[in-house]
């Protein structure tokens, strides 16, 4: 595992930052009813996904979940197309088909979100399947939420994965609740990386909202993956600021409780951490944020500006 050096990290909190940005104007474009149906947001988790995927090779694959915008902007993703796509405009990723729950770049390695809770955790382990058939060095990172790893394609997954020693890294982003019901009544354990010693696979609990501790974590479990020594269980311990999706009322938790959490940022954590470090300044990190927020804002522009579907070309696509 290599070290970051100082550009390394400053594109990492640039990347939270943009994040941040794309979350906090998609709430802004939904209020707008600019955005049809719902989406899910990641606002305060976003140390998992560019930690995550910080540890990656360009050429590796990730598979996303239905708060997956985060994981979408960290793999690369051009910020025009996702927020076309996101706008539902001809010209976005899946010509519009896919929205906020179903955006996918596959030439950029992100094979998709989908709206099924879990529903990567089985396609992960066939891609691994496909990865090792094929003799490539690639390797397939899976995020998955705490609700999924309750599921049985979870187990199933899992223990097929280290069975055949497939090159899939599983990190389960534990948020702290599944739509509204909190983990601690979900599990009987406290750590659900816990889990991945029944599967004879290493598992690690990480605090999710250090960027740096999820990359080194990652990083780690990527290097036995490439190596040929199979899988491995993360858990990036987090928290989401909002709700599960815009139809979610929050009544189940406290104030209290949120404000606590906003207090362990990791945006804010990061930055606080490269300016202590003197690899950034104020003003830098100033203008990097400005930089990140036009750059949504002229992603925004680019869509409304961009063509609707046309009516004759609509079902091209869609399956389902």
């Amino acid at each position: 595992m290599s070290e970051l050096d100082k550009s390394r990290e400053i594109e990492l909190l640039r990347q939270m930052i943009t994040i941040r940005a794309f979350e906090e104007k998609a709430e802004q474009l939904y209020m707008l009813g600019k955005v049809h149906g719902t989406m899910h947001l990641s606002i305060g988790m976003e140390a998992s996904a560019v930690g995550a995927i910080a540890a990656l090779r360009p050429d590796d694959l990730i598979l996303s979940t239905h708060r997956g915008h985060g994981h979408c902007i960290a793999k690369g993703a051009d910020l025009n197309r996702m927020m076309a796509e996101f706008l539902g405009k001809e010209n976005g990723y899946c010509r519009g088909r896919g929205g906020s729950m179903h955006i996918a770049d596959v030439k950029g390695g992100n094979l998709g979100a989908n709206g099924v809770v879990g529903g990567g955790i089985a396609t992960a382990m066939g891609v691994g399947l496909g990865l090792k058939l094929q003799k490539r060095e690639q390797i397939c990172l899976c995020f998955f939420g705490d609700g999924a790893a309750n599921l049985g394609s979870f187990h199933e997954s899992l223990n097929m994965a280290a069975i055949w020693k497939l090159p899939v890294v599983y990190v389960c982003e534990n948020n702290q609740y599944a739509m509204s019901f909190p983990v601690k009544k979900a599990f009987a354990i406290e750590r659900i990386s816990d889990r991945a010693a029944a599967y004879g696979m290493p598992g690690e609990t990480v605090d999710g909202n250090d960027v740096l501790a999820v990359y080194r974590a990652v990083s780690r479990a990527v290097e036995r993956a490439r190596a040929g020594e199979g899988p491995s269980l993360i858990e990036n311990v987090t928290y989401r600021w909002r709700g599960h999706s815009k139809s979610d009322a929050n009544r189940y938790r406290t104030k209290e409780e949120i404000e606590a959490w906003k207090e362990k940022c990791p945006i804010k954590r990061f930055r606080q951490y490269l300016i202590a470090a003197g690899r950034l300044t104020e003003e830098e990190a100033a203008r990097i944020e400005r930089e990140a927020y036009a750059a949504i804002e002229a992603a925004v522009a680019f869509a409304e500006a961009s063509p609707e579907p046309a009516l004759e070309t609509i079902e091209e696509g869609v399956y389902a």
